[in-house]
């Protein structure tokens, strides 16, 4: 089971805990798989906690399209491919592409089970 973590940090709080990491791997260290995404501004934190329902439906209808997505949850496909860029640039989402019938078609999977906020100061 994948867990991902999405906080909010400051830039060198993240700088910080990629020096660890990058410690710990030097040592060999590896506890466990460890899914986090840090944002370091409120817009875009609260631009991905607004757009949470889009990954709950990827995870629960495994659409086989963004088309199919949009008609899922009634959004606009333009307004939808900006969004899936948006998490998929965060490191939530991945757009799988494929060919059907001579068409490039773009599936949009969720790779977690879980999303868990770490909001600690």
């Amino acid at each position: 089971m994948k867990h991902l973590i999405v906080s909010f940090k400051t830039s060198d709080e993240i700088l910080d805990d990629f020096k660890k990491a990058l410690g710990n791997a030097k040592k060999a260290k590896f506890k466990t798989h460890h899914f986090e995404i840090s944002f370091d501004n409120k817009k875009d934190f609260d631009r991905f906690v607004l757009n949470l329902p889009i990954l709950k439906y990827v995870l629960v209808f495994k659409p086989k399209s963004v088309y199919e997505l949009a008609k899922i949850t009634g959004m606009d496909v333009s307004n939808l491919n900006k969004v899936i860029l948006f998490l998929e640039e965060a490191g939530a989402l991945k757009v799988k592409t494929s060919k059907v019938s001579g068409r490039t078609v773009k599936m949009p999977v969720v790779e977690y089970d879980t999303v868990e906020f770490n909001l600690a100061a």
